[in-house]
């Protein structure tokens, strides 16, 4: 037997896989992984097919099909009002996560510090630590998830290399608010900081609020890479389709890696998305569609003994169950999965110090049936 000195020694199965076969083992409702369980669009598979049938089946080119390039440079300007040149500050990749280990393996090199707001996606630590950086938590608490700026003020250094941010944020389902960005802009004024910003819920936000994209503030947008993910926005997480924006001095250094990292992204695909994003109302029709599903969810399960504050954005709903029993989170989303056939995700395991705040995480990217379903077992707790 090899001696094999693990990069990542304390890394194991995720929780979203664990919770999704025991979702399976138990023949529990899945509302943990964050995926739709309805289908994508019937007009969108159809473009797919015809990509293939049309012969777009080799490699595209390794910053993207430009037609979708082009389409995402348009797409962004009309958002936020700011210009990425389609030839070098856009980057189609096999999704956000791509993207961001793509990132950080393109800057962070041993002792350079990053700056993460827990809880916190469970890729950004694992690949810190692949290239030996130092992981620089600041946690977060239950129920606001407010950002206390003099604690994020403190921990920079003149080690800091990059700050990673995520808005609408999984899995509290919180949003940054103007302010908030305008804080982290002075902040990293007259630094070399590097911002990742992970938007892939962007579209999916509620209450007629805004999303404050890093591109909507020069002194972030100068700095930021900015990540989005077309499956999380189009229903289509199985494909892995994403794409990443940034200025062109980091874009050149972020293409370095990613044409040894994937080289191209799936071929029909991109030409779909690209004829597809040319109606806007695609992706702007989805605050309305997800605030649906999570107005429904949470009427269901308001004479429930859960409690909760109404997600902000994402398809992701926290409910605190304090009131039910003082069991660790990871225990009952066990329970629950187990005995009364609903599965959910602990959210500590996202947390520095696994710091309990007695809530699971719901997916309510669901049809109408199964989220009634899971409401009448929520609600026999």
């Amino acid at each position: 037997m090899q001696n094999i000195n693990s990069k990542l020694p304390g890394v194991s199965t995720t929780i979203f896989t664990i919770m999704s076969k025991m979702a399976n083992q138990y023949d529990a409702i899945n509302l943990s992984q964050g995926f739709p369980n309805f289908e994508a669009s019937p007009e969108l598979v159809n473009l797919v097919t015809q990509a293939m049938k049309k012969g777009y089946n080799q490699y595209a080119p390794m910053p993207g099909l430009l037609s979708l390039r082009e389409v995402i440079a348009e797409k962004t300007n009309s958002l936020y009002g700011s210009t990425y040149h389609p030839d070098t500050e856009v980057t189609v990749t096999s999704g956000a996560t791509q993207a961001i280990f793509t990132i950080i393996s393109a800057f962070i090199n041993p002792g350079d510090e990053v700056i993460i707001f827990k809880p916190a996606y469970d890729s950004y630590e694992p690949s810190i630590k692949l290239f030996k950086g130092t992981i620089v938590p600041i946690q977060l608490s239950a129920p606001d998830f407010t950002i206390n700026w003099q604690e994020v003020a403190s921990k920079i250094t003149s080690k800091t290399k990059m700050v990673i941010i995520n808005t609408p944020h999984n899995p509290s389902g919180s949003i940054w608010s103007k302010d908030d960005m305008l804080q982290l802009e002075k902040l990293l004024n007259n630094t070399n900081i590097i911002l990742l910003s992970d938007e892939v819920y962007e579209h999916i936000i509620f209450d007629g609020q805004q999303h404050q994209s890093a591109a909507l503030f020069p002194g972030l947008a100068e700095r930021a890479f900015i990540t989005a993910s077309f499956g999380k926005t189009f229903h289509t997480t199985g494909w892995k389709m994403g794409y990443c924006l940034a200025p062109k001095t980091l874009m050149k250094e972020f293409r370095k890696v990613h044409q040894f990292n994937v080289f191209c992204s799936n071929h029909p695909m991109q030409y779909a998305l690209a004829k597809y994003l040319k109606t806007p109302e695609h992706y702007l029709s989805l605050p309305n569609f997800y605030q649906e599903k999570r107005d429904l969810f949470l009427s269901l399960i308001k004479e429930s003994r859960f409690s909760y504050t109404p997600a902000s954005g994402t398809y992701f709903q926290l409910l605190d169950y304090a009131t039910i029993t003082d069991e660790g989170d990871v225990a009952f989303a066990e329970r629950l999965t187990k005995d009364y056939k609903i599965a959910s995700i602990p959210v500590s395991v996202f947390n520095l110090n696994q710091q309990d705040d007695n809530v699971l995480r719901f997916c309510f990217a669901k049809t109408e049936d199964t989220l009634k379903r899971a409401a009448e077992i929520l609600c026999g707790i």
